[in-house]
């Protein structure tokens, strides 16, 4: 029988490709269909180049849409095996190896990875496109196993591959990606030059309106993280009104007034506009909660979830996972100073939910769950429960090295340790690791906030003078940076500090205004304190009891609320995986969606 003629072969290879196609790209797609069709291609013999691409096409396809991964592997190894010997090719060998890399990574195989990336970066310097993105992949990698330096290391070779490339926007994202590694690992000396590096790169940058205010966007959220990283309130605020500014921009610029840029190192992009903007309503959100804005934090975390969840049904990126934690995180604590503890068990639920469906974050965030169960316990008065999850919070933080977030936990198990009475022995040895003239943090916020704790210790041993020292100290730093919640808690037990030593008059000074501010906040818990103190007020006797009587019913109703609910039972929760029977199901109506 004779061969089937070339120009014949290529035609059935065009058509079973159109046809490929058109299930991949069906509604819904029909993938079993389009594989069968791909692998119809290998029954004629293909010249070596189709061969390499098809191989390509069916590995991408199994390991995006199929759990056979195994098969994709072998697709992939044969590909970047074939390609070796075919000239000019690079898409096809670059993009095999930048799959398998991530194959090995789902695999847990990072050594693998890494090994599969260093090769592809070592033969791809005349592709600028697949070079940069290959190191941007490496990076990545080295970021998940907080080898930051190597991490940042390669930014820095992308960097400098750029300008050779001819591209200034992929070096700032190569440098504002450092900067962010950076920020991460908390080398405030090195972040700022590099941060000064891209702001002159911004500003003289002359292409596409999108891509500067893209890099604008990034530039900005270093800045405001860098400054809420630092507990500074009040000094990020007009780098966030500059971000906010940007945003608005950026949403009204539409890329195809852009002009095409024909350096092939410019086609990357930092972020989707659509997500960029879930992440300005994120770290508005972190403001406005460290700033003691509640009711503007539960509006734009009911902005934002809102727009993940539309996002989420067209593509479930694992970043818009990693928002909506951050996000639920954020608002939970909002919930419990509002007094709103059914509602924040429910959002506690609904990030553990999150998490269970995402291992990687379960295993970041696992400190931070804890925490906010040790905060809910609180506000139950469950002090037991809350010393436990603190302590399990406590040995997470450590192994995770999140180091502010274990003196954060510290500070709110100081708290817990002095309501009990009978812990003393373990209250010093807390607090000398968070003492506010030794501890080692360069957050302003908290150590403000470990004088607050200082001074609420001298309180309860009736050491009034140490403790008017301390809280002085606290109110100095809230007041510099608009702390408003420390400025009130620090207010309320000066107050009290004042009616326990008979001066009525200073007393009311200091419990009026911490009244004033924490109904703006609002906080429901200094607003029961200091009704509680203007009953010792005899001009105000009647006031303090018709508020404290207001306050105590709401939060009673709403304790009895949370303690019925089938979530609350996640306190005594404190080692292994989420007991996902205690979880709110997925799609549950709720406050905030």
């Amino acid at each position: 029988m004779a061969s089937v003629p070339a120009v014949q072969n290529d035609a059935w290879y065009l058509s079973l490709l159109g046809v490929a196609e058109s299930f991949r790209t069906a509604s819904p797609p029909k993938i079993k269909h389009c594989i069968h069709c791909l692998q119809a291609i290998f029954q004629l013999k293909p010249p070596q180049r189709i061969e390499a691409r098809t191989h390509v096409q069916l590995g991408s396809l199994l390991f995006t849409h199929t759990k056979n991964i195994d098969l994709a592997r072998s697709h992939l190894d044969k590909a970047w095996t074939m390609s070796q010997s075919i000239t000019s090719f690079d898409d096809v060998k670059f993009e095999a190896a930048s799959l398998l890399a991530r194959i090995y990574e789902q695999q847990n195989q990072l050594h693998l990875a890494k090994q599969m990336l260093r090769k592809a970066i070592g033969i791809s310097q005349q592709s600028a496109y697949w070079h940069c993105r290959l190191l941007f992949q490496l990076a990545q990698i080295h970021t998940q196993e907080k080898d930051f330096i190597s991490a940042c290391d390669l930014l820095g070779v992308g960097s400098d591959y750029a300008v050779v490339a001819g591209s200034e926007y992929t070096r700032c994202l190569f440098l504002l990606s450092k900067g962010m590694l950076l920020l991460i690992d908390k080398k405030w000396v090195e972040t700022h030059a590099v941060l000064s590096t891209c702001g002159t790169i911004i500003d003289s940058y002359q292409g596409s309106p999108s891509n500067k205010e893209s890099l604008k966007v990034f530039f900005l959220v270093l800045q405001v993280c860098h400054y809420l990283m630092s507990g500074q309130v009040k000094s990020v605020k007009g780098a966030l009104k500059q971000l906010q500014q940007s945003i608005q921009s950026i949403t009204m610029l539409h890329s195809d007034d852009d002009s095409t840029s024909n350096t092939a190192a410019d086609m990357f992009h930092w972020l989707p506009k659509e997500h960029m903007c879930v992440l300005v309503y994120l770290v508005t959100v972190m403001h406005s909660m460290q700033a003691g804005y509640m009711d503007k934090a539960q509006k734009y975390t009911d902005k934002a979830l809102l727009q993940i969840e539309k996002l989420k049904i067209l593509d479930s990126h694992p970043i818009l996972s990693s928002f909506q934690l951050m996000l639920l995180e954020h608002i939970i604590m909002c919930r419990l100073v509002m007094g709103q503890k059914s509602l924040a068990v429910q959002e506690i639920s609904q990030a553990c939910q999150v998490c269970v469906s995402n291992q990687r974050l379960f295993n970041t965030h696992g400190a931070q769950l804890h925490t906010l169960l040790g905060l809910y316990s609180m506000s139950m008065n469950c002090m037991d429960s809350a010393e436990a999850q603190f302590n399990t919070a406590l040995s997470v933080s450590t192994l995770t090295q999140q180091t502010e977030l274990w003196q954060f936990v510290s500070l709110n198990l100081s708290i817990v340790y002095l309501r009990s009475g009978n812990r003393q022995q373990e209250l010093l040895q807390l607090l000398e690791r968070i003492n506010p003239e030794t501890i080692q943090t360069n957050s302003h916020s908290l150590r403000a906030a470990a004088f607050y704790v200082r001074g609420l210790q001298a309180f309860f041993q009736a050491r009034y003078n140490e403790a008017k020292r301390f809280l002085r100290e606290t109110l100095k730093m809230s007041n510099e940076e608009d702390l408003n919640r420390l400025t009130a808690c620090s207010l309320v037990l000066l107050g009290h500090i004042f009616l326990s030593l008979g001066n009525t008059r200073e007393s009311m000074n200091m419990v009026l205004p911490a009244m004033q501010l924490a109904g703006k906040i609002p906080d429901m818990y200094v607003q029961l304190w200091a009704s509680a103190l203007l009953r010792g007020d005899p001009v105000r006797e009647s006031d303090g009891y018709r508020m404290h009587s207001s306050f105590s019913q709401q939060l009673l109703k709403d304790h009895i609320d949370s303690s019925q609910q089938p979530e609350h039972s996640l306190i005594q929760w404190t080692e292994g995986p989420c007991p996902t029977h205690l979880l709110q199901q997925e799609g549950a109506s709720t406050s905030i969606l």
